[in-house]
């Protein structure tokens, strides 16, 4: 491609640093909260896989995870994901699956609270400028954290908001979706992304300025 230069060669920094947060943070996190919410709600299987654990290698996709590398190193774009095996079927109650689904955003929305806190008092003083790299990282935990948070809640499968929906609408309903999204889910998501990701991107920036001030 004539006068293209891999990200990496242009912001090495960055390109760093978002990838050590999201293996190293964003995913175990929120993949073990996932894991643990289902324990607690009788399923033993991501403690059988060993997902039960904050161990970000536990949590390495090997698809899921090499995408985000080469995404972000040549691009500056995180792409990639992780996942934790669950059984429904062991779970106990009507909304067990929601619960689950919804304790990995949460997990995000809390990590991006507290990081908020130090990075406050970044701004309040001269901090950011005597310790950039820092700031840089504190900026992406909070940022990222709120992205990953809401893009996950998009009420699509396979995100989690798609699993909430299922869980949450009526049984027959669930059952006519599920096919749809089988077949036509990631080509959704994609057109949500596409022509929804600037009203998603200014969301992010309106709770990332409420929470950093």
């Amino acid at each position: 491609m004539l006068g293209y230069r891999p990200f990496i060669l242009d912001e090495p920094v960055t390109a760093i640093l978002l990838i050590a947060f999201f293996l190293l943070i964003a995913f175990p996190v929120h993949e073990f909260f996932h894991a643990y919410a289902a324990f607690r709600l009788g399923d033993g299987t991501p403690r059988m896989f060993g997902r039960l654990t904050l161990n970000p290698i536990a949590h390495f996709h090997p698809i899921g995870g090499w995408m985000l590398i080469i995404s972000t190193l040549l691009f500056g774009l995180p792409l990639g994901f992780a996942a934790t095996p669950v059984n429904p079927m062991n779970m106990r109650g009507r909304y067990a699956e929601a619960y689950v689904a919804a304790a990995g955003p949460v997990a995000n929305f809390l990590i991006a609270a507290v990081f908020a806190i130090p990075l406050r008092i970044f701004l309040a003083t001269d901090l950011h400028i005597e310790y950039p790299i820092i700031y840089q990282a504190l900026r992406i935990i909070v940022l990222y954290d709120i992205l990953l948070g809401l893009f996950n809640l998009i009420p699509i499968w396979p995100l989690d908001g798609g699993t909430i929906l299922l869980t949450l609408v009526p049984r027959e309903t669930a059952w006519r979706l599920r096919p749809i999204f089988s077949q036509y889910g990631m080509f959704i998501l994609i057109a949500i992304i596409i022509f929804g990701g600037p009203y998603l991107g200014r969301l992010t920036n309106v709770i990332y300025g409420f929470l950093v001030g």
